[in-house]
């Protein structure tokens, strides 16, 4: 058991690493985005990877029920992680280092991405409802991304941005410790961007530190199943808490980045973008891929049951974090101790299912319930 901990809290730190070069390399592919834009597609897409790797690995690896609850384990999770822990932390950062007394978020980019997160949300509680999944669930999903992808796209304004002068003394200094150093410690920008970024040196940084990123979210899922194994627990119950939380890491990293550098807009729309893609496109790509190939996936009553309330709950959890959102443009210390407060508590339900606590069953049986109201709109189960 504490060797799987121990492997966990490794990749978490190989990812973390590895995703300070892809987010470099992704940010310079896309610095004509405008502000608010670029912190929800690309930002957000490149501190998503490891979600997206790890569902992948999740569905491939075990090739079951448990391989798809895994990895709607940690893309739901990573969800609740993201909208909860990372806007509480930008939040926290800011006014305790005293950046600031709040922070302010635009109003159209919460409206625009809370909105559109909590139609994703609702979408996938309304198709994941039977007990057996095929690629168009994958597809639906991948084409609500593609929608919202797109609709970014073709509202934004270009906006220019000059390098900043502070990043480049910061390569400059990377460049002294040594290449071997740098590979080592996967300090990936300064090994592949020395004197100036072009595209052929983004490309490059952006595909091996993707090929790191997958490589440790490998690592990730077996260290997750030997972890269950050892607790003898469901891996879904380790995935929701652990491999969430490690795949969480870029996001929360790249978001306190902006917030000290002032972009709230990007700090926050970022949490939001990445769960949209891990909603829509981390689930719905490797799910998309896996059933075409194996065919539909079907799962037994338990692992419909624990799907079918994690998803209830990430809406109910998004909608509540939203309200606090919106009620407060400028965001403080109260804000962040109930988005810190709701993470809390959703993570002692989880702990609490995995041994079967009474108050657990309860709530359970509650979110089954509206589930089950559901079903009279799945006009295909009828």
């Amino acid at each position: 058991m504490l060797v799987s901990i121990l492997l966990i809290i490794t990749c978490c730190i190989i990812i973390w690493r590895a995703s300070d070069g892809f987010e470099a390399a992704s940010e310079y592919l896309g610095r004509n985005l405008s502000e608010g834009v670029r912190g929800a597609t690309i930002n957000a897409i490149g501190s998503s990877m490891p979600e997206l790797f790890t569902t992948l690995f999740f569905l491939f690896v075990l090739k079951d029920r448990d391989g798809f609850a895994g990895g709607i384990g940690t893309t739901a999770g990573s969800a609740i992680f993201n909208g909860m822990i990372i806007p509480a932390v930008v939040i926290l950062v800011v006014i305790l280092k005293r950046v600031t007394s709040y922070v302010e978020i635009s109003k159209k980019v919460l409206l625009r991405d809370g909105i559109s997160l909590l139609i994703c949300e609702l979408v996938l509680i309304f198709i994941l409802g039977g007990n057996s999944l095929n690629w168009t669930h994958g597809l639906i999903l991948m084409l609500l991304y593609v929608g919202y992808a797109s609709y970014m796209l073709i509202s934004m304004k270009s906006n220019e941005e000059d390098e900043n002068e502070e990043e480049e003394e910061e390569e400059e200094d990377d460049d002294e410790k040594g290449f071997l150093f740098n590979l080592l410690t996967l300090n990936l920008e300064p090994v592949f961007i020395k004197d100036s970024i072009n595209n052929k040196k983004a490309w490059s940084l952006l595909l091996f530190s993707m090929l790191i990123i997958g490589s440790a979210c490998l690592l990730l899922v077996k260290s997750c199943e030997w972890l269950g194994d050892s607790l003898n627990i469901p891996i879904y119950f380790v995935a929701v808490i652990l491999a969430s939380a490690a795949t969480s890491v870029p996001d929360t990293i790249l978001s306190m980045k902006d917030a000290k550098k002032g972009n709230y807009d990007d700090a926050v729309s970022n949490a939001l973008g990445s769960n949209i893609f891990d909603v829509c496109f981390a689930l719905g790509f490797p799910l998309f891929i896996f059933t075409l190939i194996y065919g539909p996936i079907e799962m037994n009553q338990e692992t419909v049951i624990n799907i079918s309330e994690l998803r209830i709950l990430l809406f109910i959890s998004t909608f509540i974090a939203f309200i606090i959102y919106i009620s407060n443009r400028k965001m403080n210390i109260l804000s962040a101790i109930l988005l810190l407060l709701i993470y809390v508590l959703f993570t002692i339900y989880i702990l609490g299912r995995s041994i079967e606590a009474d108050f657990a069953n309860d709530i359970s049986f509650w979110l089954n319930k509206i589930n089950n109201s559901l079903d009279s709109f799945r006009f295909w189960k009828n």
